[in-house]
Order: C-alpha cells, then structure tokens, then sequence
C-alpha cells in the first residue's frame, strides 16, 4: 500500500503563486507515475501534470507555462509549483501514484489540498 498526504494549499490572489507538496510513504519503491489532479463541485476530476519516475512530464494545456511538477525521488515528495494562479484554478488539489508506467487510472489517492484564487 502507498500513503499519500498532500500540503501547501491555500487562498492567493490572483497572479500569485503557491508549491504544493505530496509525502509519499508505505510501498514507495514501486510507485512509477506520479501526478496532480484537481476537482471543483460538479465537476470531474481533472489531470494538472503527470512525472514519471525518471523525470518525464505531462502538463494540461490549461496550465502549461504556469504550473511545475517535479518530484524528489529521495525525499519521496512530489511537488508542483503554481504561478500566475487564477481564478479558475480554484480547486481540491489531488496527489496520485500508480505502479504502471503509463496508468489509465492512477492505484493510490491522498486526501486533496484546497486551493481558493481570489481575483
């Protein structure tokens, strides 16, 4: 089992920045693909950025050039780095793992981080 615990989350103006962080503990050594999703109400969940275990990333286009994923594979911490934020940004912020390279579904879920932009 993989345990994920999300922080950094929080309200920001417009134009500013937040870095969220993810712990990972538990079966870690198996973890492949890692990733941040996001969520309002009514809404499905959405894919922000993917990395996988050597680096490789993927980023929506809605957050292309704003958003950073990267990770710490000796910390076991995933991060991604928010700037020019905006309002439609305003989320739940969820981390993901799977064991699969290349996941249709992510395995492992931590609990989200809310994220609020006011304008």
């Amino acid at each position: 089992q993989v345990q994920l615990v999300e922080s950094g989350g929080g309200l920001v103006q417009a134009g500013g920045s937040l870095r969220l962080s993810c712990a990972a503990s538990g079966s870690i050594v198996s973890i492949n693909r890692m990733g941040w999703y996001r969520q309002t109400p009514g809404r499905e969940r959405e894919v922000v950025a993917t990395i996988s275990r050597s680096g490789g990333t993927y980023s929506a286009d809605s957050v292309k050039g704003r958003f950073i994923i990267s990770r710490d594979n000796a910390k076991n911490t995933l991060y991604l780095q928010m700037n020019d934020l905006k309002p439609e940004d305003t989320a739940m912020y969820y981390c993901a793992a799977s064991k699969k390279i290349l996941p249709i579904m992510m395995e492992y879920w931590g609990q989200g981080t809310q994220v609020t932009v006011s304008s």
